[in-house]
């Protein structure tokens, strides 16, 4: 079996960068994504979390739910994961999530989609070619009603230039 030469592969630059985003601008992210009880359990257990209400659909339907009832911060990691290839693909560190607030409950079967709105734009005073951006998310499950809303803040290069040299650093 040859090795293949990865010399010979093209980069493809991927996500947007500082200079693509605009002030109060609103993104729908792709289609969405179904959570799953298999994984929705598996979260949880991995996770340690052993919250009834996570894990056992007895304890759930008992306190007025279908079953299980899918772990909150599932939700989240999913809900910003849909976001990632239209806001931070292009790389940049992740500076935080602010004033997570969760909304009606997810079960397993729900899909969720998301949408994000730029809320702040700004050049970094210690990195002359990167800049930070503040995003709100709201993840939504296929009957439109609100499961988490957030406020996301990444580093993000202005342009498709190297991000930094060491140089920048200093």
């Amino acid at each position: 079996m040859n090795n293949p030469d990865f010399t010979k592969f093209v980069m493809q630059e991927k996500g947007r960068v500082f200079r693509d985003f605009t002030l109060h601008e609103e993104i729908e992210h792709h289609w969405g994504r179904t959570v799953t009880e298999a994984e929705a359990i598996l979260f949880s257990t991995s996770t340690c979390n052993w919250h009834p209400l996570y894990v056992n659909g007895e304890f759930a339907r008992a306190h007025g739910h279908p079953g299980v009832v899918v772990n909150p911060m599932l939700v989240l990691c999913t809900v910003v994961g849909l976001s990632v290839e239209d806001l931070s693909e292009s790389g940049g560190p992740f500076l935080g999530v602010d004033d997570v607030r969760f909304g009606v409950p997810v079960h397993p079967g729900d899909t969720l989609s998301a949408r994000s709105t730029v809320i702040a734009l700004r050049e970094s005073a210690s990195r002359p070619r990167m800049g930070i951006v503040t995003w709100e998310t709201v993840g939504v499950n296929q009957r439109n009603a609100e499961v988490v809303r957030l406020r996301r803040t990444n580093l993000v290069r202005k342009d498709r230039a190297p991000a930094e040299t060491a140089d920048d650093r200093r």
